[in-house]
């Protein structure tokens, strides 16, 4: 079991978050509240590098929500499929016989509307945020990018440890621009890549 977490997590992560620096290139506000989370200072950043541990990361709620509105929007394995292991209903009313094979995809419902409301095109970390300042709670059946009931992502928690630490860790050292006139759009298939990668600038924050 550790293995296949090991193995199967690497690309995803690897995917996760060359979308999610793209998203962060693409929406400065988003980035600059992430910055102020981090309590990011200039100063500090030139004398010394910057590494969050779990704790640390567990506490940064916008850092979070950042990141799942990345995986909402850009999910490392936008098509999946489970076999029917019996006769079953579904709520839209559909029936589904034994053995049948059920592909559903992350990537489009993240883009419907009467899942995601109005909005569901845009990168709006603040849906994963309540009212009270915590971190929004939301069903399997809307995200589903780490599928759910006793078939979820057995490296959920790792994944999304291993996602804020590196995220945190290059945020506040690093500002990242997308190259101008670089082509980005989804490469559909098994994980969700770029099509063309990312080209980008990156340059120390003190400069």
């Amino acid at each position: 079991m550790v293995i296949n977490l090991l193995a199967a997590g690497r690309s995803t992560i690897a995917v996760a978050l060359v979308w999610f620096f793209w998203s962060m290139a693409n929406n400065p506000r988003v980035e600059s509240k992430v910055l102020a989370e981090l309590g990011h200072d200039p100063l500090r950043v030139n004398r010394q590098h910057r590494l969050y541990n779990e704790e640390e990361v567990n506490c940064l709620t916008y850092l979070h929500a950042a990141i799942m509105e990345t995986l909402r929007l850009y999910p490392p394995l936008p098509i999946n499929h489970k076999w029917a292991m019996e006769a079953d209903l579904l709520p839209s009313g559909h029936h589904v016989r034994p053995k049948t094979r059920v592909f559903f995809s992350a990537y489009a419902m993240a883009r419907m509307e009467d899942v995601w409301g109005p909005d569901c095109n845009e990168f709006k970390p603040e849906r994963w945020i309540t009212e009270k300042g915590e971190i929004q709670l939301v069903p399997s059946h809307r995200f589903a990018t780490f599928n759910g009931g006793p078939r979820s992502c057995l490296g959920k928690e790792v994944s999304l440890i291993q996602l804020k630490i590196v995220a945190a860790a290059i945020l506040w050292r690093y500002k990242i621009w997308v190259v101008d006139g670089h082509p980005v759009s989804v490469a559909m298939s098994t994980m969700l890549n770029m099509k063309h990668g990312l080209r980008v600038w990156i340059s120390h924050r003190s400069t």
